[in-house]
């Protein structure tokens, strides 16, 4: 049995087998003659968007490797020609998967080296997720003086995006860690570049600072909500998005 079949906007003849054995197939009859019509699927339908900076090369494998063994024998020299060998020849989505992993790794030292050596690329714009992923990683490892230095680099970003998201995310990991000062500060950089508190910022300000006994912090920025706002009914509300930062989570993709 021969019948018609178009692929790719063309008809070749093709043999068909019995009605029964090929259930799947859309049958129509023409003139007498079966037709089968074969449709070509869209693989990218199919495809998982890539997440930059997460997905590790071998090149980016190999770096973290002799990162690692550089620190461990506390030398210098080795370290610096490390970063020009292995590093430095990284495509930029690479050298970000390096900061994350080293991170992921709990290997702050090393990773700020990296992340101060991105810096100076041609190609780096601050991101602010970023930062706040460092200075959640830093904190937890009671890294305090890295942290309040890896703020005031954020804070000396020129160009830096009102990005209310990464925002709020510096803001959960200072109040978590009762860095007070820093909350405060982190505050006004956000009015001064224009980003506006929302009202996740508000509930994360308000709702943490009292948690940990800051009532005089909090009201200031109650005062804040209510020029915003004109009342705090949305302090009671319950967050129903996840938090922006989560080293074991893949949704973080950093876009330079």
């Amino acid at each position: 049995m021969t019948g018609v079949a178009q692929c790719s906007s063309s008809w070749v003849d093709v043999k068909l087998p019995p009605r029964a054995s090929c259930p799947a197939q859309t049958w129509r009859e023409q003139r007498g003659t079966r037709m089968v019509v074969i449709e070509m699927r869209d693989r990218s339908k199919n495809r998982k968007p890539l997440q930059r900076g997460r997905n590790l090369s071998i090149e980016a494998i190999q770096a973290v490797q002799a990162l690692k063994r550089a620190r461990q024998h506390n030398n210098s020299s080795d370290l610096h020609q490390v970063f020009n060998s292995k590093f430095r020849r990284l495509l930029k989505f690479d050298m970000i998967a390096v900061l994350r992993e080293l991170l992921r790794q709990n290997q702050c030292l090393l990773s700020l080296k990296v992340f101060e050596d991105i810096r100076r690329e041609s190609w780096y714009k601050p991101q602010v997720l970023l930062y706040a992923e460092m200075i959640q990683v830093f904190a937890e490892n009671g890294l305090y003086d890295q942290v309040e230095y890896i703020y005031l680099s954020l804070k000396r970003e020129d160009c830096l995006e009102p990005d209310i998201e990464g925002f709020n995310a510096v803001l959960k990991s200072l109040v978590s860690f009762k860095l007070i000062g820093l909350v405060m500060d982190c505050c006004n950089l956000m009015k001064a570049i224009g980003c506006e508190p929302d009202r996740s910022s508000f509930r994360i300000l308000i709702n943490g600072l009292e948690a940990i006994g800051e009532t005089a912090a909090s009201g200031i920025i109650r005062q804040d909500a209510l020029k915003y706002y004109g009342d705090l009914d949305f302090l009671e509300e319950e967050e129903i998005t996840a938090s922006p930062i989560s080293r074991r989570s893949n949704t973080i993709c950093t876009q330079f």
